[in-house]
Protein backbone atom coordinates (compact mmCIF):
# COMPACT_ATOMS: atom_id res chain seq x y z
CA UNK A 1 0.00 0.00 0.00
CA UNK A 2 1.48 3.42 -0.93
CA UNK A 3 1.94 6.03 1.76
CA UNK A 4 -1.10 8.12 2.59
CA UNK A 5 0.27 11.34 1.03
CA UNK A 6 1.25 9.61 -2.21
CA UNK A 7 -2.09 7.80 -2.31
CA UNK A 8 -4.01 11.06 -1.85
CA UNK A 9 -2.14 12.65 -4.75
CA UNK A 10 -2.83 9.62 -6.91
CA UNK A 11 -6.52 9.71 -5.97
CA UNK A 12 -6.75 13.43 -6.72
CA UNK A 13 -5.05 12.96 -10.08
CA UNK A 14 -7.54 10.25 -11.01
CA UNK A 15 -10.53 12.35 -9.97
CA UNK A 16 -9.25 15.21 -12.14
CA UNK A 17 -8.77 12.92 -15.14
CA UNK A 18 -12.42 11.94 -15.64
CA UNK A 19 -15.81 12.98 -14.33
CA UNK A 20 -17.17 9.87 -12.59
CA UNK A 21 -15.21 7.12 -10.88
CA UNK A 22 -16.90 4.01 -9.44
CA UNK A 23 -15.62 3.43 -5.93
CA UNK A 24 -14.66 -0.16 -6.71
CA UNK A 25 -12.52 0.94 -9.66
CA UNK A 26 -10.73 3.55 -7.54
CA UNK A 27 -9.99 0.91 -4.93
CA UNK A 28 -8.67 -1.45 -7.60
CA UNK A 29 -6.44 1.19 -9.20
CA UNK A 30 -5.04 2.31 -5.85
CA UNK A 31 -4.75 -1.28 -4.58
CA UNK A 32 -6.64 -0.49 -1.39
CA UNK A 33 -10.02 -1.36 0.12
CA UNK A 34 -13.21 0.64 -0.60
CA UNK A 35 -13.13 1.70 3.05
CA UNK A 36 -9.68 3.26 2.55
CA UNK A 37 -10.98 5.10 -0.51
CA UNK A 38 -13.81 6.54 1.58
CA UNK A 39 -11.33 7.74 4.23
CA UNK A 40 -9.08 9.30 1.59
CA UNK A 41 -12.03 11.08 0.02
CA UNK A 42 -12.89 12.53 3.43
CA UNK A 43 -9.30 13.76 3.81
CA UNK A 44 -9.44 15.49 0.43
CA UNK A 45 -12.74 17.11 1.39
CA UNK A 46 -11.10 18.48 4.53
CA UNK A 47 -8.44 20.05 2.29
CA UNK A 48 -11.14 21.88 0.31
CA UNK A 49 -11.72 19.57 -2.63
CA UNK A 50 -15.47 19.38 -3.42
CA UNK A 51 -15.81 15.64 -3.96
CA UNK A 52 -19.37 14.37 -4.16
CA UNK A 53 -20.59 10.80 -3.97
CA UNK A 54 -23.16 9.40 -6.39
CA UNK A 55 -25.36 6.39 -5.84
CA UNK A 56 -26.26 3.51 -8.08
CA UNK A 57 -24.98 0.04 -8.97
CA UNK A 58 -21.54 1.52 -9.59
CA UNK A 59 -21.72 4.20 -6.93
CA UNK A 60 -18.62 6.30 -6.71
CA UNK A 61 -17.18 9.81 -6.65
CA UNK A 62 -16.66 12.88 -8.78
CA UNK A 63 -14.71 16.08 -8.31
CA UNK A 64 -17.37 18.78 -8.41
CA UNK A 65 -17.25 22.55 -8.77
CA UNK A 66 -16.87 24.40 -5.47
CA UNK A 67 -17.03 27.93 -4.11
CA UNK A 68 -13.23 28.17 -3.97
CA UNK A 69 -10.43 26.95 -6.21
CA UNK A 70 -8.51 24.29 -4.28
CA UNK A 71 -4.92 23.37 -5.13
CA UNK A 72 -4.67 21.67 -8.52
CA UNK A 73 -2.48 18.78 -9.51
CA UNK A 74 -0.71 18.73 -12.88
CA UNK A 75 1.60 16.14 -14.35
CA UNK A 76 4.82 17.30 -16.02
CA UNK A 77 3.38 17.53 -19.54
CA UNK A 78 0.32 19.46 -18.32
CA UNK A 79 2.48 21.93 -16.40
CA UNK A 80 4.69 22.64 -19.40
CA UNK A 81 1.65 22.99 -21.69
CA UNK A 82 0.05 25.41 -19.25
CA UNK A 83 3.20 27.53 -19.09
CA UNK A 84 3.47 27.70 -22.89
CA UNK A 85 -0.19 28.68 -23.22
CA UNK A 86 0.09 31.41 -20.60
CA UNK A 87 3.25 32.85 -22.15
CA UNK A 88 1.53 32.91 -25.55
CA UNK A 89 -1.56 34.71 -24.25
CA UNK A 90 -0.43 38.05 -25.70
CA UNK A 91 -1.14 36.82 -29.23
CA UNK A 92 -4.70 35.66 -28.55
CA UNK A 93 -6.36 39.07 -28.79
CA UNK A 94 -8.40 38.25 -25.70
CA UNK A 95 -7.02 41.09 -23.55
CA UNK A 96 -5.78 38.73 -20.83
CA UNK A 97 -2.04 39.40 -20.95
CA UNK A 98 -1.75 40.76 -17.39
CA UNK A 99 -3.99 38.05 -15.93
CA UNK A 100 -2.00 35.37 -17.79
CA UNK A 101 1.29 36.70 -16.41
CA UNK A 102 -0.10 36.62 -12.86
CA UNK A 103 -1.45 33.11 -13.38
CA UNK A 104 1.93 31.90 -14.64
CA UNK A 105 3.67 33.41 -11.61
CA UNK A 106 1.17 31.68 -9.30
CA UNK A 107 1.58 28.30 -10.98
CA UNK A 108 5.37 28.62 -11.04
CA UNK A 109 5.49 29.39 -7.34
CA UNK A 110 3.96 26.05 -6.36
CA UNK A 111 5.85 23.92 -8.88
CA UNK A 112 8.53 21.51 -7.71
CA UNK A 113 12.09 22.64 -8.43
CA UNK A 114 12.60 20.24 -11.32
CA UNK A 115 9.53 21.58 -13.14
CA UNK A 116 10.34 25.19 -12.29
CA UNK A 117 13.73 24.78 -13.97
CA UNK A 118 12.05 23.42 -17.10
CA UNK A 119 9.59 26.32 -17.21
CA UNK A 120 12.31 28.91 -16.62
CA UNK A 121 14.33 27.49 -19.51
CA UNK A 122 11.28 27.64 -21.77
CA UNK A 123 10.96 31.33 -22.56
CA UNK A 124 8.38 32.12 -25.23
CA UNK A 125 8.39 35.58 -26.80
CA UNK A 126 4.91 36.45 -28.05
CA UNK A 127 5.07 38.90 -30.97
CA UNK A 128 2.00 40.71 -32.19
CA UNK A 129 1.14 41.14 -35.84
CA UNK A 130 2.88 43.99 -37.70
CA UNK A 131 1.44 47.45 -37.22
CA UNK A 132 -0.08 47.28 -40.72
CA UNK A 133 -2.44 44.61 -39.39
CA UNK A 134 -2.82 45.10 -35.66
CA UNK A 135 -4.69 42.49 -33.65
CA UNK A 136 -7.87 43.98 -32.18
CA UNK A 137 -8.33 43.35 -28.49
CA UNK A 138 -11.58 41.84 -27.24
CA UNK A 139 -12.78 42.31 -23.68
CA UNK A 140 -12.83 39.01 -21.83
CA UNK A 141 -16.35 39.86 -20.63
CA UNK A 142 -17.51 39.98 -24.26
CA UNK A 143 -15.94 36.60 -25.02
CA UNK A 144 -17.61 35.14 -21.93
CA UNK A 145 -21.01 36.54 -22.94
CA UNK A 146 -20.71 35.17 -26.47
CA UNK A 147 -19.50 31.78 -25.27
CA UNK A 148 -22.33 31.57 -22.73
CA UNK A 149 -24.92 32.26 -25.43
CA UNK A 150 -23.39 29.60 -27.68
CA UNK A 151 -23.40 27.07 -24.85
CA UNK A 152 -26.96 27.87 -23.74
CA UNK A 153 -28.23 28.03 -27.35
CA UNK A 154 -29.90 31.36 -26.70
CA UNK A 155 -30.58 34.06 -29.28
CA UNK A 156 -28.00 36.80 -28.92
CA UNK A 157 -28.90 40.49 -29.10
CA UNK A 158 -26.02 42.88 -29.75
CA UNK A 159 -24.88 46.13 -31.30
CA UNK A 160 -22.41 45.78 -34.13
CA UNK A 161 -19.90 48.41 -35.20
CA UNK A 162 -19.45 48.41 -38.99
CA UNK A 163 -16.03 48.13 -40.58
CA UNK A 164 -16.30 51.59 -42.14
CA UNK A 165 -17.73 54.69 -40.43
CA UNK A 166 -21.28 55.71 -41.41
CA UNK A 167 -21.91 58.44 -43.93
CA UNK A 168 -22.47 61.94 -42.65
CA UNK A 169 -26.18 61.65 -43.40
CA UNK A 170 -26.37 58.49 -41.30
CA UNK A 171 -24.39 59.80 -38.35
CA UNK A 172 -26.38 59.73 -35.13
CA UNK A 173 -29.02 57.39 -36.55
CA UNK A 174 -29.82 54.61 -34.08
CA UNK A 175 -29.73 51.18 -35.65
CA UNK A 176 -31.70 48.32 -34.11
CA UNK A 177 -29.68 45.60 -32.35
CA UNK A 178 -28.71 42.57 -34.34
CA UNK A 179 -30.42 39.29 -33.51
CA UNK A 180 -28.60 36.06 -34.23
CA UNK A 181 -28.45 32.42 -33.23
CA UNK A 182 -24.82 31.96 -32.10
CA UNK A 183 -23.25 28.66 -33.12
CA UNK A 184 -19.49 28.91 -32.64
CA UNK A 185 -16.96 31.29 -31.10
CA UNK A 186 -13.68 30.81 -32.96
CA UNK A 187 -10.23 32.36 -33.06
CA UNK A 188 -8.12 32.67 -36.20
CA UNK A 189 -4.88 34.55 -36.59
CA UNK A 190 -5.33 36.34 -33.28
CA UNK A 191 -8.83 37.54 -34.15
CA UNK A 192 -12.06 36.31 -32.60
CA UNK A 193 -15.19 35.61 -34.64
CA UNK A 194 -18.76 34.63 -33.87
CA UNK A 195 -20.40 32.32 -36.40
CA UNK A 196 -24.15 32.78 -36.22
CA UNK A 197 -27.40 32.60 -38.12
CA UNK A 198 -28.63 36.18 -38.58
CA UNK A 199 -32.37 36.13 -37.89
CA UNK A 200 -33.14 39.42 -39.66
CA UNK A 201 -31.05 38.74 -42.78
CA UNK A 202 -31.91 35.02 -42.78
CA UNK A 203 -28.37 33.99 -43.60
CA UNK A 204 -25.15 32.82 -41.99
CA UNK A 205 -22.82 35.55 -40.81
CA UNK A 206 -19.32 35.74 -39.36
CA UNK A 207 -19.10 38.64 -36.89
CA UNK A 208 -15.89 40.18 -35.59
CA UNK A 209 -16.04 39.79 -31.80
CA UNK A 210 -14.18 43.07 -31.20
CA UNK A 211 -17.06 44.91 -32.90
CA UNK A 212 -19.79 43.24 -30.83
CA UNK A 213 -21.44 44.86 -27.82
CA UNK A 214 -23.80 42.28 -26.28
CA UNK A 215 -27.19 43.34 -24.97
CA UNK A 216 -29.06 41.71 -22.13
CA UNK A 217 -31.07 39.70 -21.62
CA UNK A 218 -30.57 37.09 -24.31
CA UNK A 219 -33.47 35.91 -26.40
CA UNK A 220 -35.23 32.53 -26.38
CA UNK A 221 -33.51 29.19 -26.79
CA UNK A 222 -33.19 27.71 -30.27
CA UNK A 223 -32.42 24.43 -31.97
CA UNK A 224 -29.13 24.78 -33.87
CA UNK A 225 -29.25 24.37 -37.62
CA UNK A 226 -26.54 22.47 -39.49
CA UNK A 227 -23.58 24.63 -40.37
CA UNK A 228 -22.82 24.86 -44.12
CA UNK A 229 -19.92 22.63 -45.04
CA UNK A 230 -20.63 20.30 -42.13
CA UNK A 231 -18.13 21.71 -39.64
CA UNK A 232 -16.46 24.92 -38.49
CA UNK A 233 -13.22 24.35 -40.39
CA UNK A 234 -14.99 23.88 -43.72
CA UNK A 235 -17.24 26.87 -43.09
CA UNK A 236 -14.35 29.19 -42.23
CA UNK A 237 -12.31 27.96 -45.18
CA UNK A 238 -15.10 29.09 -47.47
CA UNK A 239 -15.57 32.44 -45.74
CA UNK A 240 -11.87 33.28 -45.64
CA UNK A 241 -11.10 32.12 -49.16
CA UNK A 242 -9.64 35.07 -51.03
CA UNK A 243 -9.67 37.37 -47.98
CA UNK A 244 -6.02 37.02 -46.96
CA UNK A 245 -4.17 40.29 -46.84
CA UNK A 246 -7.33 42.35 -46.45
CA UNK A 247 -6.72 42.61 -42.71
CA UNK A 248 -10.41 42.26 -42.09
CA UNK A 249 -11.27 38.60 -42.51
CA UNK A 250 -14.54 37.57 -44.15
CA UNK A 251 -16.89 40.28 -45.33
CA UNK A 252 -19.93 38.28 -44.33
CA UNK A 253 -21.00 40.22 -41.22
CA UNK A 254 -22.58 43.19 -42.92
Amino acid sequence: MPKTSARLLALLSMLQARRDWPGSLLAERLEVSPRTVRRDVDRLRELGYPIVAFKGPDGGYRLDAGTQLPPLLFDDEQAVALAVALQSAATTGAGIEEAAARALATVRQVMPARLRRRIDSLQVTAVDQPATRPIPQVESSVLMALSAAVHAREVLRFDYTPASPPDADDAGVQTPPRRAQPHHLVTRGGRWYLIAWDLDREDWRTFRADRITPRTPNGPRFTPAELPGGDVAAFLAGRFRGSYGSGDGPAAAR
